[in-house]
């Protein structure tokens, strides 16, 4: 899949990676369709790709209502006479311990982080593959293939996403269809401070989003299925062959920093 010339959908993208990605996506000539929650903000990244890509094109639109997330897929894909790419973007975070979490916060989290991509897609993939084209580029998290301390609504979303994900790549295997996962790690972008959450135990370096953003463009265009943003594949790996070492070390790491901050 060439970018140039491309239609391509992009969710949540008021801020943050998709902020950075529409934009992007219209310099390198795609035509892009943007969806987020906010207006104002869609507003303004939709004039920057229209600079570039005049025939782009918003939707405001909660896809915590899934019902018009898988709308919206296909009014986009008529609006814009087909989708040659959907990057399912959106999310929000989750920071609770599992001991505080509701049922509703966890249902809520799996609705938009989860249902919300497989119904857009699921609305979409007949139509790709009746033409035999389609890239569908699922931004998952590190925290869909590590356990993260107080983030078990999230994980959990994005652990069914990558999972999601995998198994559709090996069902559409022998279709032009492909499937592109991408893992980002600590990101610098509103996630980090959204009402409703505990802070986060993190509090290192963040990468920019538009590094992840120029990541996505390169997946699109290459034959991987997997991408870390930035690459740490290491640290999964490590984890999956000692798991309980990794867990140690995770419960650690955690004790420690909330000693630290009293």
């Amino acid at each position: 899949m060439q970018v140039d010339g491309a239609n391509v959908l992009v969710t949540g993208a008021s801020s943050g990676i998709g902020a950075a990605l529409a934009p992007m996506l219209a310099e390198r000539g795609a035509t892009v369709a943007i969806v987020a929650r906010r207006a104002d903000r869609l507003a303004v990244v939709l004039e920057r790709c229209q600079q570039h890509a005049p025939a782009s094109r918003s939707y405001t639109a909660d896809l915590g209502d899934t019902d018009a997330a898988e709308a919206l897929a296909l009014q986009a894909w008529d609006d814009m006479g087909g989708l040659d790419v959907l990057v399912n973007n959106a999310a929000i975070p989750k920071r609770r311990l599992v001991q505080a979490l509701t049922l509703d916060e966890v249902r809520e989290t799996m609705r938009v982080n989860f249902e919300s991509p497989v119904r857009m897609t699921l609305a979409v993939l007949p139509r790709m593959l009746e033409r035999d084209r389609g890239v569908v580029v699922n931004v998952g998290s590190f925290g869909g293939r590590v356990g993260i301390p107080g983030e078990a609504a999230y994980c959990s979303s994005k652990f069914a996403l990558s999972g999601w994900s995998e198994s559709m790549a090996v069902d559409l295997w022998h279709t032009g269809v492909e499937v592109r996962l991408i893992l980002p790690g600590a990101i610098a972008t509103e996630i980090w401070d959204q009402p409703g959450n505990d802070d986060p135990l993190y509090q290192g370096d963040l990468e920019p989003a538009e590094d992840v953003a120029a990541g996505i463009v390169a997946a699109i265009e290459g034959d991987a299925f997997e991408h870390y943003l930035p690459d740490m594949k290491a640290l999964a790996e490590y984890k999956t062959s000692a798991i309980d070492d990794f867990m140690a070390g995770t419960v650690a790491f955690a004790d420690e920093t909330r000693a630290q901050r009293g």
